[in-house]
């Protein structure tokens, strides 16, 4: 009569993302993005380590989703420089090695992408805790004193 539970469940989890997504600010979408794939990557690793072949390669098939269609089409080469063209440099060769790990059952490559992929979740967290510079402190609206 009902769905099962867990099908109830998983569309309560996917609201949850959708509705975070919505709410999300471009910086949170990035770390999002990071988390998404190292959630991926670390499921990858798990399978491969348990013998579970198709599991393990839709984990990093997904991960490589992740990498390229969300993090590496984020890019802004125009805007972003050289930063940018080193990020797109990174991401590909992360999608790579996924690939490599995969077809070889590698796991310590995919340890090495988790390794990449935590780096630079790290790293976009400390730029998005980092504010802004006074000048732009300065467009804030100034409340005059009584």
């Amino acid at each position: 009569m009902f769905g099962s539970m867990k099908s109830g469940a998983n569309a309560y989890a996917k609201v949850g993302v959708e509705t975070g997504v919505m709410a999300a600010s471009p910086h949170k979408l990035i770390v999002m993005l990071y988390d998404g794939a190292l959630t991926a990557v670390r499921n990858g690793l798990t399978h491969m380590k348990a013998g579970n072949i198709p599991e393990k390669g839709a984990a990093i098939s997904k991960a490589i989703q992740i990498i390229e269609n969300g993090l590496r089409a984020s890019l802004d080469r125009e805007v972003g420089g050289q930063i940018a063209e080193g990020l797109d440099s990174l991401y590909e060769y992360m999608g790579r090695r996924l690939l490599t790990a995969n077809l070889n059952n590698q796991p310590e490559v995919l340890e090495e992408v988790l390794r990449l992929l935590t780096e630079l979740r790290d790293a976009w967290n400390a730029i998005g805790a980092t504010p802004p510079p006074a000048a732009e402190q300065s467009n804030a609206p100034v409340l005059a004193s009584a």
